[in-house]
């Protein structure tokens, strides 16, 4: 580390209550994903917000943790700093509780594909202000964004930013196209706090089904992208005897980290970045986090790069695995819309569906469990009951506990019997007759769906 380095560090190193004064009222502020939010910096917001010594700060994100939903979206504070989110979660259907219950609109929702939310930010939004957790500085002058480069590596170059860090040495340390120099920073804060984890989802049964059906589908050699929860994490338990993976994804998750430590990940078949596995943010267990510290084997890059479908693509066998929520008998997906509310959002689904399927022997993986509602609600259905997050012309392969369908080159007609063929055997001669009425085919009165 050089004087010069050092000197603009210490020049820019303040206290968190300086460092967020410097955010007006009527900011539009941005802040990472998932463990690059600054709790700290976030904590001291809330305060000043608290306090009234600010108001109407926009705040735009994906995937927000408990550390932004006890401090700057604490519902009390609602009217002094607004949420903006691309994807919604569990601090979002929580303050939307409480807003119906008081007749107060649902928290707002900008739908963007992930791979598109750099641009939404820095063109559309016009963000004005960056606050993010880093790792601590290199030798070089450069803080790492470590588990959440996504939209911030962007928002950081956007001209005329301010760039509000807060260094934590429990951030990782990760190589890539993910670094913040030192120049370029407006002020520091100093925190050692552990990052916010993200425990394992409770697998059951019926995740183990499609997870060992989908594992079924990989080959050695595939090039894989994993989705969040329990249904991935399945999936990874299952590929245990698969050898000569490569990851290209944009979450990097605890399964995805072991099947590199198992050797089953080796990056040795890819077409782009050759024996490196490729992520644009994490979340997890601490062991995670150790994993990706200082590891010459994984890289991080923006999100409009390793999420483009072009991008992707490049790379042949690529394997995408993502969840949903409902899809309809010709195919479509709503992954995000639930019991007539936002639940999630788009994420970074269609961009791996079209980049997966773009490329050279790839397969793009829909799956879900063919029942809601402790079983009481199909998930397969003759309309949807949200908006269309994957549509039926990008469905590729479907996968439920009762097996899969390669939907390509299939009619509507073809698709629909394939797919209530996936359904539970409880739903079948319900979605038939829902068919049928449509017109989609005649009735099959001698074909038995139990």
């Amino acid at each position: 580390m050089t004087t010069i380095h050092q000197r603009l560090y210490r020049e820019r190193l303040t206290s968190v209550e300086r460092a967020v004064a410097l955010i007006p009222s009527g900011a539009k502020v941005a802040m990472p994903l998932a463990a690059g939010q600054p709790p700290a910096i976030l904590a001291a917001f809330a305060e000043r917000a608290r306090a009234g010594a600010v108001k109407n700060v926009r705040l735009y994100y994906l995937l927000c943790t408990g550390v932004a939903g006890a401090s700057v979206f604490d519902f009390e504070l609602c009217d002094r700093i607004v949420p903006m989110s691309y994807f919604h979660g569990g601090v979002e259907r929580a303050l939307d509780k409480r807003r119906s219950a008081q007749a107060l609109p649902a928290v707002d929702l900008i739908p963007c594909h992930f791979s598109q939310v750099p641009r939404s930010m820095v063109e559309h939004v016009g963000v004005e202000t960056l606050i993010a957790t880093v790792s601590p500085m290199d030798a070089d002058g450069n803080f790492s964004l470590g588990a959440s480069t996504d939209y911030s590596l962007a928002v950081s170059r956007k001209p005329g930013i301010q760039l509000i860090l807060e260094v934590n040495p429990k951030m990782p340390y990760v190589r890539g196209n993910c670094m913040i120099p030192i120049s370029s920073v407006t002020a520091l804060v100093e925190n050692d706090v552990s990052l916010p984890v993200l425990p394992a989802a409770a697998r059951n049964e019926v995740d183990d089904a499609i997870g060992a059906i989908i594992a079924g589908l990989v080959e050695d050699g595939d090039c894989l992208q994993m989705g969040i929860g329990a249904l991935p994490d399945a999936v990874c338990s299952g590929l245990s005897r698969h050898r000569r993976l490569g990851i290209h994804t944009e979450m990097m998750t605890p399964g995805l980290a072991t099947l590199v430590k198992t050797g089953v990940v080796d990056n040795s078949c890819k077409q782009t970045h050759l024996g490196k596995s490729i992520f644009t943010f994490a979340l997890g267990d601490q062991a995670l986090y150790d994993f990706l510290n200082k590891n010459p084997a994984v890289e991080a890059y923006p999100v409009e790069y390793v999420n483009n479908p072009f991008v992707i693509a490049q790379n042949n066998r690529v394997v995408s695995v993502n969840a949903t929520l409902q899809i309809d008998l010709s195919g479509a997906c709503n992954s995000e819309f639930m019991n007539g509310r936002q639940f999630s959002a788009s994420g970074g689904q269609v961009d791996f569906v079209r980049g997966a399927y773009a490329s050279r022997g790839g397969r793009s993986i829909i799956a879900c469990h063919s029942t809601a509602a402790k079983g009481t609600l199909s998930r397969i259905v003759p309309a949807l009951t949200g908006p269309v997050t994957t549509s039926r012309n990008d469905t590729h392969i479907v996968v439920t506990e009762y097996g899969w369908a390669n939907l390509k080159g299939k009619s509507v007609a073809e698709r629909a019997r394939a797919l209530i063929a996936l359904a539970h055997p409880d739903f079948r001669e319900e979605l038939d007759r829902a068919a049928h009425g449509a017109g989609l085919y005649a009735a099959a009165a001698a074909e038995s769906w139990t």
